[in-house]
């Protein structure tokens, strides 16, 4: 079976950076691809970055790219989510989520595996 932890959320400030963890258990890791999804109260969950298993590709929501960067660690069985230059509306819980497959997908509903969850808060 395959398990996701999700960490590094936090509180911070208009223009601060987080860099979140997802660490993965279970088998063939790195036949995994990954996704960050975040979810604002009140929200549907949408998508944010997502990699491919071997890091050689990946994509991002129009409102995060230029300031997050998706990355993984398949030594470490770890997927990051590097955040910089936080605003008010990035506030969300963040999901880091898996699936086996040859390609990368932005629906919710196509990853198999999902961690907890960790909550990000930006103020202004």
């Amino acid at each position: 079976q395959v398990q996701l932890v999700d960490s590094g959320g936090g509180s911070v400030q208009a223009g601060d950076s987080l860099r979140l963890s997802c660490r993965i258990s279970g088998r063939s890791f790195s036949a995994l691809n990954a996704a960050w999804f975040r979810q604002a109260s009140g929200k549907e969950r949408v998508f944010v970055a997502g990699i491919t298993w071997n890091a050689d590709s990946s994509y991002y929501a129009d409102s995060v790219k230029g300031r997050f960067t998706i990355s993984r660690d398949n030594a470490k069985n770890t997927v990051y989510l590097q955040m910089n230059s936080l605003k008010p509306e990035d506030t969300a819980v963040y999901y880091c989520a898996a699936r086996y497959s040859d390609r990368l997908s932005r629906y919710p509903y196509e990853y198999a595996y999902w961690g907890q969850g960790t909550k990000v808060t930006v103020s202004s």
